[in-house]
């Protein structure tokens, strides 16, 4: 953070240590807390007579000793570990990271190759190390265009208060200069903080919890970092839509069914999910798609072994979209005891089905507190397909006569993303769990439903959608 934030005055710019063009580097004390941190001595082996004979022997036969050793050995067989140059420095070759300062071997150290066309030099995080080998990534944060209804992962500058954090990351071993890799002006153009994450995600599960606490007014809450009302509103209507809120006295309120989506730790949408579920028979199935959603993804896939993994796939793959083909796959899971083994040969990543089964217990004791019945529907797709629709209406693409999809919500442009089974597949309608931008904005998770599921789960949420898109 910059000096008048309270941090010492570290910053400075030597001349002649910049590429040609009157370009300079930013040189930052690593000295971890502003400089009051005690250096520690630089890492060596200790003297002969220091440790008793046993001591040492069971040192050395500690794990941390063997990898400690590994990682010198890498070290030592890259000759220095240097930052590489950035598209914004053409002709430069990567800048010496110096543990103490000592810049004065500088001539004496080789010349390193250049960065690859276009790559800007970011930080990839603060523990990360930046070795010639490697690239760094730039931070990805959610958030999302104003209005459009998508969350995207993208990648953002650092903001100067990150900066100077990771400077003070620098600092955690011993006193030293940290090299930053872009000019004065490129610092300055920064953000001075980072935007909090409150300001940036879906506030539906934030007002659910505000007001299952039976706080008085959610729509002045005092956040510490206000979100703005355009998000809170957005989050107020989402709500209104899946049947968690009524006013009373002009005060927001929580009905029934949202005092009974604020117990599960869950998305509201797939908490309403759940709570639909004894309506159309299928609990037991709601419960095992709500589990494997809530996880990271079960799959993996090698690309090595592309064509061998969608040969085994083809036996749990459904027409009816990917929530079924995930549902089959745990049903498998489960029917074969679990077993890692099978899990190996069909490319399921076992510890995340293992939690996946956890999760799943948890949710189904609180189905039982709450006095839910636990029904299935004994294979039919149908009637979980038909509770998905009703629940995750917010989230359907129409397809359009070009063959193109397009959501109902915010007619955003959209396409089935290449990892779905009904990627090759043209289905009128669909549902999704989430929107990925990356080179096109792509629906994951994907389900078939019908249109008149639809117009049944909210009549007049379509309604207002199909006037809207008339005019």
């Amino acid at each position: 953070m910059p000096e008048e934030a309270g941090f010492p005055p570290a910053k400075r710019f030597r001349p002649g240590c910049g590429p040609p063009g009157g370009r300079v580097l930013m040189l930052l004390t690593a000295g971890g807390s502003g400089g009051r941190r005690r250096p520690q001595p630089a890492l060596a082996q200790p003297a002969a007579g220091v440790y008793p004979e046993a001591v040492e022997r069971q040192r050395r036969s500690l794990p941390i000793f063997a990898a400690r050793g590994q990682l010198l050995a890498q070290l030592r067989a890259l000759d220095s570990a240097v930052l590489i140059g950035g598209a914004s420095f053409p002709g430069h070759p990567g800048v010496p990271h110096g543990a103490g300062g000592d810049r004065s071997h500088e001539q004496d150290l080789p010349r390193h190759r250049e960065a690859p066309p276009g790559w800007l030099p970011p930080h990839a995080g603060p523990s990360s190390v930046r070795l010639p080998a490697l690239r760094p990534a730039a931070p990805r944060l959610p958030g999302g265009p104003e209005d459009s209804g998508l969350e995207v992962l993208a990648v953002q500058r650092v903001s100067k208060a990150q900066a100077w954090q990771r400077t003070g990351r620098a600092g955690r071993e011993g006193s030293g200069v940290c090299y930053r890799l872009y000019t004065e002006d490129e610092f300055e153009k920064f953000e001075k903080m980072t935007v909090p994450e409150i300001q940036r995600c879906n506030l539906a599960s934030v007002l659910l919890q505000l007001l299952a606490m039976k706080v008085p007014d959610v729509l002045t809450f005092d956040f510490m970092s206000k979100p703005s009302p355009d998000h809170v509103q957005a989050a107020v209507a989402q709500l209104d839509l899946l049947g968690a809120l009524e006013q009373k006295d002009g005060q927001l309120t929580l009905t029934p069914v949202g005092r009974k989506m604020a117990a599960f730790p869950l998305d509201p949408k797939f908490a309403k999910t759940l709570l639909l579920s004894p309506k159309f028979h299928c609990t037991e199935e709601i419960l095992t798609i709500v589990s494997l959603l809530s996880v990271d993804s079960v799959l993996y896939d090698p690309p090595s072994r592309r064509d061998e993994v969608q040969a085994v796939r083809r036996k749990f793959v459904s027409s009816e979209g990917d929530h079924i083909t995930l549902l089959n796959i745990y049903r498998a899971f489960k029917n074969l005891g679990r077993s890692k083994d099978w899990c190996r040969e069909n490319f399921v990543n076992s510890k995340n089905m293992a939690l996946v089964a956890e999760v799943r217990a948890q949710l189904r004791d609180i189905c039982l507190k709450m006095s839910m019945p636990m029904v299935s529907s004994r294979g039919d797709g149908e009637s979980v397909r038909r509770c998905l629709a009703h629940s995750l209406f917010m989230s359907t693409a129409e397809l359009q006569p070009d063959g193109t999809y397009v959501t109902t919500d915010s007619r955003q442009p959209v396409a089935i993303h290449p990892s779905s089974v009904l990627f090759h597949c043209r289905p009128a309608c669909v549902v999704y769990t989430e929107l990925l931008h990356t080179s096109r904005c792509y629906m994951r998770d994907v389900c078939v439903v019908d249109a008149d599921w639809l117009h049944e789960a909210a009549p007049d949420y379509f309604r207002r959608k199909l006037r809207a898109a008339c005019n």
